[in-house]
């Protein structure tokens, strides 16, 4: 044969399993495969369209006509297939895909593997085994460490289109090989423990971010081919880096050679635009109650965590998918089958989402934005919870940036902004997140929203760094923030990177090359993030100085004493309790002249002395504390 298709073997229990919504490997089956009939190099296409009247293979080869190469019904699967030789790697193709009206509509394969660079859409005939792992020993010790609740964890996020370019003029990306090379030696440097990027798979508008996916199997060709893309998480596995990837489940666009209206009836999305239609970003909302739809949700989840090895992923808008009424007014929602606002069949699919991948990926992480007070994020589904390994803390963003904005002669009257996020610290294995979301649409990069002149926002800035490192719970800041970008991020341009030349940029960024330092080194700082146990205030109640001071405790209860000072005024002579007599080593002071600080402080220690001090503490040890600086402490003995 040298033209057209026939029909296609797709194993019944293949299709029992899609049809129950639990074929974990589904992207193998369904979209453009590689297969060998009577000794021929052929290509098999296979695509869900239960509704359609029709379906055919168009592109290129066949000059677009949608009757030279027609599909097969599988049964009554709903699946459509066919096999051709008339393609090879490279091709781009779509479906032509007929409704029962008889209008026909080029769509895009939902599991292609690659796919166009904008403004193209087709799909390219890609296969997916391409590259040789070299990660066996990362994997090993992942899947045998479990869930990385006591591990040191500080991620960094980055969106790939904009944190360096290639050239000088827009689209010009780096390739992900070229990333290899220039973003791995600098986040060893620095510290971090892992890289989140915002989305990478493909998605037409670039203003987006990857937010609204078009095509949720095909990594965005800005950057390279699928496999460039292993090679480059390869390569962070080896140098010891994990990579998280954000994953968009909540909602898709609207653009009609994606998924809505895939065959002319509402498939991926609820008929209803009550349940099916997202008001605020003009986009279809998944039907999580169709089996199958859960079942392609589930495959690409585990697909980017089988195929390129992701660490975990981090689900954005959670909340949008638990509330039948996120963002509607009433009238403009269906109550649940209780007469509640929650959306029962999101909730049941979250759950097995977390199950599934906690249960074939032991040690990958699942991370929700989730933005309300839903309890349980990050509680085990055998206890009602969703399952989540971690959960952001947006209260804390917000106190915290709420804070650090004040003058610092009015926060004495704002200390409950400090203290709150203890009140629930240990209600969710949280994040602490400084996130995109926060240094953009007028809100101001992280250094220009610190007050005072400029000495005191660098101050500020050390100092924010300083306290969010401390608190518990794992570390995520935006890609700028570790040097402190004076402009806020625009993801038409690259970050500033002419400011590293500055002494008190560069001193941003050795604060927190020592504070990761610290998260890695010291386990009072990471191993007990989640329970009271890691966790002990010293003095919370001085609001008149601003001043607070706390411990990171380890599993033995080892001690690190935290004092902060969040006013500019030097404190001679202050008392802090603490649990144990003898010298104290003065381990982290961000006022340190090295880091563009005013060099005051205690830099042979302190020590303890006996006696009953406010608070309890049968001992305390007199320091001077550093204007607008963080200070840590250690036992000499440990």
């Amino acid at each position: 044969m040298n033209h057209g298709t026939t029909p296609a073997y797709i194993p019944p229990f293949d299709l029992y399993l899609f049809g129950k919504g639990q074929h974990w490997d589904l992207y193998r089956v369904l979209g453009c495969h590689p297969v060998e009939e009577e000794g021929r190099r052929m290509w098999r296409f296979a695509v869900w369209a239960p509704n359609a009247s029709a379906v055919s293979l168009v592109g290129d080869f066949n000059g677009w006509l949608s009757d030279s190469h027609p599909l097969y019904p599988v049964g009554v699967s709903g699946v459509w297939a066919g096999l051709c030789e008339d393609v090879d790697q490279g091709t781009i193709y779509k479906y032509a895909v007929s409704a029962q009206n008889g209008a026909t509509t080029l769509k895009t394969d939902p599991f292609a593997f690659c796919t166009e660079l904008r403004p193209g859409n087709a799909a390219v005939v890609w296969p997916l085994d391409n590259h040789a792992w070299g990660d066996e020993a990362w994997m090993r010790e992942r899947r045998a460490t479990g869930l990385p609740l006591a591990k040191p964890i500080s991620m960094y996020e980055i969106h790939a289109g904009s944190w360096q370019w290639a050239g000088h003029e827009y689209g010009q990306f780096l390739g992900y090989r070229e990333m290899a090379d220039k973003l791995i030696p600098y986040l060893k440097d620095l510290g971090f423990t892992h890289i989140e990027f915002m989305p990478l798979a493909e998605h037409s508008l670039d203003q987006s971010w990857g937010y609204q996916t078009t095509h949720y199997f095909a990594p965005t060709s800005r950057h390279g081919r699928p496999e460039d893309l292993k090679y480059f998480i390869d390569r962070c596995h080896q140098e010891g880096i994990g990579v998280i990837l954000d994953w968009v489940p909540g909602h898709f666009p609207k653009d009609n050679w994606c998924l809505g209206r895939f065959d002319g009836s509402a498939l991926y999305e609820h008929a209803d635009p009550r349940k099916g239609e997202h008001p605020d970003w003009g986009t279809y909302i998944f039907n999580y109650g169709r089996h199958e739809v859960r079942n392609f949700l589930l495959a690409n989840a585990l697909y980017w965590l089988k195929e390129f090895h992701f660490d975990g992923l981090r689900i954005d808008a959670v909340a949008s998918m638990l509330y039948l009424d996120y963002s509607r007014k009433e009238g403009e929602w269906i109550p649940n089958e209780h007469g509640g606002r929650e959306n029962i069949e999101a909730v049941e699919f979250l759950r097995e989402l977390n199950v599934v991948v906690h249960d074939q990926f032991p040690g990958a992480a699942m991370i929700a934005e989730e933005s309300t007070a839903w309890p349980g994020v990050s509680r085990p589904t055998y206890s009602g919870g969703l399952g989540f390994t971690f959960k952001w803390n947006m209260g804390w963003m917000h106190d915290q940036l709420a804070y650090f904005s004040k003058e610092p002669v009015h926060r004495s009257w704002h200390h409950n902004s400090l203290t709150f996020s203890m009140l629930y610290a240990f209600t969710e294995n949280f994040v602490l997140p400084i996130s995109h979301d926060e240094v953009v649409h007028g809100k101001g990069s992280l250094l220009s929203k610190m007050p005072g002149d400029y000495w005191q926002k660098f101050a500020n800035m050390r100092l924010f760094l300083s306290y969010m490192w401390a608190h518990p719970g794992k570390k995520l800041i935006f890609m700028g923030s570790e040097f402190g970008q004076w402009r806020e991020w625009d993801c038409m341009s690259p970050l500033d990177w002419n400011l590293m030349d500055y002494p008190a940029h560069q001193g941003i960024m050795s604060t927190l090359r020592d504070l990761n330092r610290l998260l890695r080194e010291e386990p009072a700082m990471h191993a007990v993030d989640f329970e009271w146990q890691g966790f002990e205030w010293v003095d919370l109640h001085d609001w008149q100085a601003s001043v607070i001071s706390f411990l990171r405790k380890d599993r033995a209860g080892n001690p690190l004493l935290w004092v902060f000072n969040f006013t500019p005024v030097v404190r001679e002579n202050y008392r802090v309790g603490c649990p144990h007599g003898g010298h104290w080593r003065e381990i982290f002071n961000s006022d340190a002249e090295f880091y563009g600080g005013s060099n005051v402080g205690n830099v042979h220690g302190a020590m303890a002395r006996e006696s009953e001090i406010p608070g309890g503490w049968g001992h305390y040890v007199e320091l001077t504390l550093p204007p607008l600086a963080a200070m840590a402490f250690k036992p000499s003995w440990l």
